[in-house]
């Protein structure tokens, strides 16, 4: 099946990709995750019956890390900080002054993802409407993209770092090709048995960043046609 090309570049003053590996004070990736880089796609356009698969990030401003604090006030507190409506002070590792360019493909989704219950109905009626939903995606996302329309706010990791661009690619973005990192791990997906699925986390090993660029790799259990 077909698969068709989008991509955007997006920047801010502050952002954060998680690495699970580093606990109760958290270090952030070089650059963002597969389903960070997917989320923001779709947060520009989203439509259940078109699947994208992130395919390639490029880092387009140095790698500067900086300490960062936060009061934090969510539910994994413990019981009793939460009934005496305390909080506690999160320390984080974080990047500073990022700038990305990100592709991805879009097709439409298998088959059995649109007979599953929980698959919305009016997304099954466009897809069957659509003589072409990977291209009626594309266009409709490139065009949000150019309009700064959204369906929801992109964020860069934590959703208090808000991007100070996200658009079209500039003229004056430039990769920084002296960027080399060897990652033993990262983390792929949260969420990656399909649509509404159950928490699965799943990693890739041995990532490389080569003169600023991620290639995430295939996998063809999430990435078959």
């Amino acid at each position: 099946m077909k698969r068709y090309p989008i991509s955007l570049e997006i920047s801010g003053f502050t952002a954060m990709w998680t690495r699970p590996d580093t606990g109760d004070c958290p270090v952030s990736y070089p650059a963002p995750t597969y389903s960070a880089v997917k989320g923001i796609f779709e947060s520009i356009h989203w439509g259940p019956a078109v699947q994208v698969f992130p395919t390639k990030v490029e880092i387009c401003a140095p790698l500067q890390y900086h300490n960062y604090q936060t009061n934090y006030g969510g539910p994994l507190r413990k019981s009793g900080v939460v009934a005496t409506g305390g909080g506690f002070q999160l320390l984080a590792t974080v990047l500073i002054d990022v700038c990305y360019r990100f592709y991805a493909e879009v097709k439409p989704v298998a088959r059995e993802i649109k007979q599953q219950s929980g698959f919305p109905g009016a997304a099954r009626n466009w897809d069957t409407q659509t003589t072409s939903p990977g291209h009626a995606y594309q266009e409709i996302f490139h065009r949000r993209l150019k309009r700064g329309q959204c369906f929801s706010i992109p964020f860069l990791g934590w959703k208090e770092f808000g991007p100070s661009y996200f658009g079209p690619f500039r003229d004056s973005t430039m990769i920084q090709s002296d960027i080399n990192i060897a990652l033993p791990s990262m983390l792929r997906e949260v969420f990656s048995n399909g649509y509404a699925s159950d928490v699965s986390f799943l990693y890739d090993q041995n990532v490389a960043i080569a003169q600023g660029i991620l290639e995430f790799p295939r996998r063809e259990e999430t990435d078959a046609e």
